[in-house]
């Protein structure tokens, strides 16, 4: 079929690509030293006049030589800016005279000034996603590489996995600095290998020059129930020899986790020297979510790939998207914990809902499988779950709420948690009124509290004042203020 034809690569073409492929490491590594964690300045235009070369390089069979002093003079035009000064504007310029130019110096079609727009569209909108299919290609012209893709997914996405958790548990993180004695572990940043992944993606369509001329024609659309369709990208990849050995590891490593959470998270054993619940919980819950992402990606993918009929693959998937979501549940207990220390906050809340979403979306995974629905099922019903969320959160005051907890929650009020944060009551809006008046009660020496009570009050006052600002939720907040003046203990 035409979609099996796509990712089949001669042997001539693939020693081709093997050289592309050395060239995009390289630049890789050029952009690791120039803009990652780095204050961007002259770096950025040296990197773009090295993907110009780079990008010429591996495609010198395509250079157009009447154009190719006119694609210099584009790109030194384009650096400019950027030398003198790097701004959001420079930065844009930049962009737009280096893609110009390679489309210069290689395209025969280009021309006219839609050359930049067709350019952007060709190699950072379309190009970036050229990577995964081109290395299939590449891979499966050496029958050996068969034998290395079978292990491979599994070990790559494992190391993956645990620079999550060490991310986000102190004790991983400890157990990797004891296996390397220069200590790699306790410098793992989650943020490097999405840069590399970023950027190689971003690098690749300029290395390998795929110009898509008007007037071809285009894919068919992807049916989400599963029929008719080519086969997919990850089919061979996904074997059930892979799937067993990835879902064998992933259940081992986030058995690990799973115990660990239930000693230090809900067992509450001490923890390491300097590390606090709190400390503990708010790093944690983050990169939790994201390992939970991934796995229902991977699961997505392998049910996509229809390994899930097998009877081991089958128990392991439901085991290992049972442990995701005890994942997502010691994720949600973690921001419990911040909360119960640092209080409230809107961006908290949100992630809880978020949690909670992740938790029914990995539920849902495991509901299409056992009732074998197709993918165009498990996306309604996500999308449903989304709306049905969205929907109840439009009904909740939130603002109210947080307010309300903040100050009945606070130090002020006996409790062994954060003070009061007037300004961030302030920014909550009207809603926070009741709890702003508790809020006085509680600290009559604050000055500014008064000042924050007058100005939420004359917003209310404005708002109900005419009928276009007016809300039921206001409203209601009016009648409570009515029925409690400032001289009456609010309490």
């Amino acid at each position: 079929m035409k979609g099996s034809a796509e990712l089949t690569a001669s042997p001539e073409a693939s020693e081709s690509m093997w050289y592309k492929f050395i060239i995009a490491i390289g630049l890789l590594g050029l952009a690791d030293i120039l803009l990652y964690d780095q204050t961007l300045g002259l770096s950025f235009p040296i990197f773009a006049a090295a993907l110009f070369a780079a990008s010429l390089l591996a495609n010198h069979d395509r250079i157009h030589r009447p154009r190719a002093i006119l694609a210099n003079i584009v790109l030194v035009a384009g650096l400019l800016p950027a030398i003198e000064d790097l701004t959001t504007l420079s930065v844009l310029i930049v962009v737009l005279g280096t893609i110009s130019a390679v489309a210069l110096s290689t395209d025969p079609a280009a021309e006219g000034l839609l050359v930049p727009l067709s350019a952007a569209r060709q190699l950072l909108l379309i190009g970036p996603f050229q990577l995964i299919p081109d290395t299939l290609a590449t891979l499966r012209a050496n029958d050996f590489t068969r034998i290395v893709l079978t292990w491979s997914i599994p070990l790559a996405l494992s190391l993956v996995f645990i620079l999550l958790f060490a991310a986000a548990n102190p004790v991983i993180e400890q157990w990797l600095d004891e296996l390397h004695p220069q200590h790699i572990a306790s410098s793992l940043s989650v943020g490097r290998p999405i840069f590399w992944l970023l950027m190689v993606s971003l690098i690749w369509p300029f290395i390998n020059l795929r110009w898509r001329q008007r007037g071809k024609t285009q894919r068919p659309p992807i049916d989400l129930d599963g029929d008719d369709q080519a086969p997919s990208v990850v089919s061979p990849l996904l074997n059930q020899q892979t799937v067993v050995r990835s879902l064998i590891l992933f259940n081992l490593l986030f058995a690990i986790q799973t115990a660990l959470d239930g000693v230090y998270l809900w067992g509450h054993a001490a923890l390491p020297n300097g590390m606090t619940y709190a400390t503990y919980a708010h790093r944690g819950a983050y990169p939790l979510i994201a390992t939970a992402l991934l796995a229902a990606a991977f699961v997505i993918a392998a049910v996509r790939s229809g390994q899930e009929g097998s009877r081991l693959i089958r128990p392991l998937v439901y085991l290992w998207v049972g442990q995701n979501v005890m994942l997502v549940v010691s994720s949600i207990q973690r921001v419990h914990i911040y909360i119960e220390s640092y209080l409230l906050t809107q961006w908290r809340i949100a992630a809880l809902i978020w949690m909670a979403l992740v938790a029914v979306g990995l539920i849902l995974i495991m509901a299409r499988i056992i009732l074998e629905k197709p993918n165009a099922w498990l996306v309604r019903m996500n999308l449903l779950a989304l709306a049905a969320t969205l929907y109840g959160c439009a009904l909740v005051n939130f603002n109210g709420l947080i307010a309300d907890y903040n100050v009945t929650s606070s130090r002020e009020a006996g409790r062994s948690r954060s003070a009061i944060d007037s300004d961030y009551l302030s920014s909550l809006g009207t809603q926070a009124l009741p709890a702003v008046r508790r809020a006085m009660l509680l600290l009559p020496q604050d000055a500014g509290l008064p000042r924050i009570h007058d100005r939420l009050l004359d917003r209310q006052v404005a708002e109900m004042a005419s009928w276009r600002s007016w809300s039921f939720r206001g409203w209601r907040l009016q009648r409570y203020l009515d029925r409690h003046p400032l001289t009456q203990n609010p309490s």
